[in-house]
Parts: structure tokens; sequence; C-alpha cells
């Protein structure tokens, strides 16, 4: 079966917001991951967390929500909505720059960080984008986005058994963040040719997210391979 690689289908730009609340939320926001992008709901009551936080969405709403303290004077602010502008239409390298800037004043945030990796991954530069993405795990072990992000540009590079530890530890650490899952699952089929990896991370997301029907062809179509593997051993090699 054809199969069409998409690094992130559904997320042909990802980009983190600062929400201004008591404290900051920092959300995934892709189109077509519903549970990605908590709502910023009952969060303005709360008080401002001493560090960052993660906190799972209840009352049977499916995302999180990442808090970190902001401080992020005015100027920064302005230059973070400027530069989230600017890689909305594509200026990467203007957007970077200024990233750099609220990066350089907040260097614990983790949104800044990943937005600007995004931009140098479509600048291609590769290790630019590796160190934010690596400062943001170490502010958040696990944060769901950076691991996300991470997994990618690590299975880009070649660096499979990197991008396998990523994905699974930031896949333990948030179950419910569904990317990390499909494409683990992408890694070990296509990849790492672990097929009872992809078997397991295809059904868990699958069951997640039961209308995605690409991923049922896929499903599918991994079951039909198992099988000639299995067929071919009880029969032996062909001569």
């Amino acid at each position: 079966m054809k199969r069409l690689v998409n690094d992130r289908p559904g997320f042909p730009l990802l980009f983190l917001l600062l929400l201004v609340l008591s404290g900051c939320v920092t959300g995934g926001h892709a189109k077509k991951v519903p549970d990605a992008v908590p709502p910023p709901v009952a969060e303005t009551s709360q008080p401002q967390p001493s560090g960052p936080s993660v906190k799972r969405l209840g009352e049977g709403r499916e995302g999180f929500v990442i808090r970190e303290p902001v401080n992020l004077d005015r100027q920064a602010r302005a230059d973070f909505d400027k530069a989230i502008e600017l890689l909305k239409v594509g200026e990467d390298q203007k957007g970077a720059e200024l990233l750099e800037k609220v990066i350089a004043q907040a260097p614990a945030l983790t949104a800044p960080r990943i937005d600007a990796a995004g931009a140098y991954s479509r600048l291609n530069r590769p290790e630019q984008a590796e160190q934010h993405l690596k400062a943001a795990l170490e502010a958040i072990p696990g944060h769901p986005v950076a691991g996300n992000e991470y997994g990618l540009l690590l299975r880009k590079a070649g660096r499979f058994t990197e991008a396998r530890a990523v994905y699974e530890k930031s896949l333990a650490a948030f179950p419910e963040y569904r990317p990390l899952e499909r494409n683990l699952a992408i890694l070990c089929d296509l990849y790492l040719k672990d097929l009872s990896c992809a078997r397991a991370h295809y059904e868990a997301y699958s069951r997640a997210t039961p209308d995605d029907k690409q991923v049922k062809l896929w499903i599918a179509d991994l079951q039909g391979r198992s099988g000639q593997v299995a067929m071919h051993k009880e029969s032996g090699p062909r001569q």
C-alpha cells in the first residue's frame, strides 16, 4: 500500500501562544486536533504558579494546559505577538529573530522556544531548532509539544532510536496528546521496522480517534504485511 508519510498530518504550522491569565497557559494549537488546544477557561481564578506546572483538563474534557510564570515586559510581549504574526505569513527569519529577544528575557519559557524551533526547522537550521527543543524539554520534562517536534526533528536526521526515546517519554507523561502516538507508530512502522510497536500505537491512536479512516487503512496494511511475514517464516525462505 502506498503510504504518504506526513510528518504532522493536520499540523501545517504549529504556533504556541502566550495567553495572559493569572499565570500563563501554553497550548499547542493545531487544526483538527481539538484536544490539543485546551480552552483557557476556569484558569483565570487560579493562582500564578511559582514554576512550570501541568494540569489535565477535567469534567470530561480531553487535553491539558501547561502553565508557566511569565516575566515579560510589555515590549517582550509585543515582540512575541509580532513574531507569531510573522511566522503565520512565512516570515520565519524575522520571526525567529524576535523570538530570540523574548527567549533572552525569559529563557525558561517554553512557548517561544518551541515556536523558534519550528522557524529554524523550516529555515533548514536543525542545530538551532534542537537547541531550543532540548531547552524546552529541560524546563518541562516530557513536554508533549516539544517532544513531538523534537521526535520529528530527530527522525528527519535519521536518529531513529533517539526519536523513539523522546516520543515514548513524552507519551508516558501525556498519553492524551495524540500526535505523539501517531508519529511514534509511523516511526516504528516505516523507519524502525518494529511492526509490533507500530501496531500497538496505531491501534491506540485509532481507539482514541475513531474518525481517522487513514489510520484504519494503515492498520489493515500492517496486518497484511504481518501475515505475509508469518507465512514466510512458516514456509521457510524462498529458494
